[in-house]
């Protein structure tokens, strides 16, 4: 016997990730464009961008992490902290990775700069991902499954 196991829907992944860059971006572009003192819409176009490209690799990560707690038989709402702690800093690291040559080329600042950006960056996003996304489980929670069938 295996346990039924609840996933978010591909409509559900696409809200979280929609809701999470808009206000991620409401928060980071004005800050950005006050600190590098750049036109809040030339900020703006790089936040889109990043953005764009955080979300997709958002939903195939979110995805794949979802598969492990279904291998383990539980829901993703129902992570515990250090589940929560990981999927966090993984995503954040891969993000972290990809953000660095774009950053360089589109602020026209160093990659050591782009570097230093990137983790002040990452480090504010890693505490908004895990208070982000406990919200959004407390919001739009997943049903415990109390039904067991047999495989």
């Amino acid at each position: 016997m295996s346990a039924k196991v609840v996933l978010r829907s591909g409509k559900d992944r696409l809200r979280y990730a929609v809701s999470f860059e808009f206000l991620l971006m409401v928060i980071l572009v004005p800050a950005g464009a006050i600190f590098f003192d750049k036109p809040i819409t030339e900020i703006g176009v790089l936040g889109i961008i990043l953005a764009v490209k955080a979300m997709i690799l958002n939903l195939a990560y979110n995805r794949i992490f979802d598969h492990f707690d279904t291998k383990a038989g539980r829901v993703s709402s129902q992570r515990s902290q250090v589940g929560r702690i990981l999927h966090a800093v993984g995503f954040e690291l891969m993000l972290l990775i990809s953000s660095i040559p774009l950053y360089a080329w589109w602020l026209q600042i160093t990659l050591l700069d782009a570097f230093l950006t990137d983790i002040v960056v990452t480090t504010f996003i890693v505490g908004y991902t895990y208070f982000f996304t406990l919200g959004y489980d407390k919001a739009f929670p997943l049903p415990m499954p109390s039904e067991f069938e047999e495989i």
